[in-house]
């Protein structure tokens, strides 16, 4: 027995023991995602409205970055919620109503990053509907070592805060694939190293409170975060079923990690959240979805950080059906103008 145990740990090193089988969970067990589901009582919610509860929803919009104040947390359906609203419709290309319309409360109840939409005045060419990108407050990026022509970052994964039902190979595999689509965008390489402590770019998975400040809410809700540059921390909550292969995963609240992956690392990069809904850097995805090509809007707002990797080539893969959004804003002119027209009229 202890020769099977030796020979066992020769073919799979410790971090690459053959894994286990994933968590089977289904959207019965998401007990630790109550407060997102009960949002679902609030739809078509306007203002003035009160209802039990809806105190979580404020604190919803505090985390993500819509509401600045922290000691208004009532349940009545005030400007402060409807403002909050507005900005969180604009952010993330969905009708404009100021209500908690079916569009907006599904949103809300979406899976997503945990990265704050808010709090990021600097968004560019706000009028251009292919160029929602946005950055982080300063700009921040990964600077270039001093009389080098290239920047390469290394990246290596925890130790000790893993996932056992997905072998250390295939987790390689799908940030190699992450990292190359950005790679093959901007003049910037990554290279994996061993030692944890002192690669540029740390990979981990936590559950919970796990010590830097914004914990993971369990089964769906926040997926993951990462901070802006140079911090370098990439987190996955440990909670989620992640998948690299639906085919091979039954749960039907299975992620991603591909997809979660390549979005993080847009934000390690220096890229905020983006209103383009297909962009990677939207900040929402679905359980069972797989999002993993980089879109224009993506794009462009990398190369605006690090500029262009010389043999980088547009692919049909990086075009976005823009449609929804143009069909959203001249909605909205088209609202604004009958109003006005209106208001003028009943004046005369």
């Amino acid at each position: 027995m202890f020769f099977f145990l030796s020979l066992l740990q020769c073919v799979f090193p410790a971090r690459t023991v053959p894994p286990t089988s994933p968590p089977e969970l289904t959207v019965k067990d998401l007990s630790n995602n109550d407060t997102w589901k009960s949002f679902s009582k609030f739809m078509n919610a306007d203002k003035g409205a009160n209802f039990s509860g809806m105190s979580e929803l404020k604190k919803y919009f505090h985390r993500f970055g819509y509401i600045t104040v922290i000691d208004n947390f009532t349940d009545n359906f005030d400007e402060t919620l409807e403002t909050a609203i507005l900005n969180y419709q604009k952010k993330l290309g969905l009708p404009i109503t100021g209500k908690l319309d079916s569009d907006t409360v599904t949103q809300i109840m979406s899976p997503r990053c945990g990265v704050s939409d808010g709090d990021i005045p600097n968004r560019k060419h706000k009028f251009h509907v292919t160029k929602h990108y946005a950055f982080f407050p300063g700009e921040p990026r990964w600077k270039k070592p001093a009389k080098s022509e290239t920047m390469t970052l290394t990246y290596a994964f925890s130790d000790t805060h893993m996932i056992d039902y997905i072998s250390y190979f295939d987790i390689r595999d799908v940030f190699q694939r992450s990292f190359s689509r950005w790679a093959s965008t901007i003049p910037v390489s990554f290279k994996e190293v061993d030692d944890y402590r002192k690669a540029d770019i740390k990979i981990a998975f936590y559950q919970g409170d796990h010590g830097d400040g914004v914990s993971f809410d369990g089964v769906l809700g926040v997926l993951a975060h990462a901070f802006s540059p140079e911090n370098g921390r990439l987190h996955l909550d440990k909670a989620e079923t992640w998948a690299v292969d639906f085919k091979s995963s039954k749960s039907n609240v299975a992620v991603d990690l591909e997809s979660v992956a390549t979005h993080e690392i847009g934000h390690i990069l220096g890229l905020a959240h983006s209103s383009v809904q297909e962009a990677i850097m939207y900040p929402s995805l679905g359980p069972r979805t797989k999002k993993v090509d980089l879109k224009i809007d993506d794009v462009k707002g990398i190369q605006e950080l690090y500029g262009s990797n010389p043999d980088f080539r547009y692919t049909p893969s990086m075009e976005s059906d823009i449609s929804y959004v143009i069909r959203t804003r001249i909605g909205n002119w088209i609202k604004w103008v009958i109003s006005l027209v209106l208001f003028v009229g009943f004046l005369l």
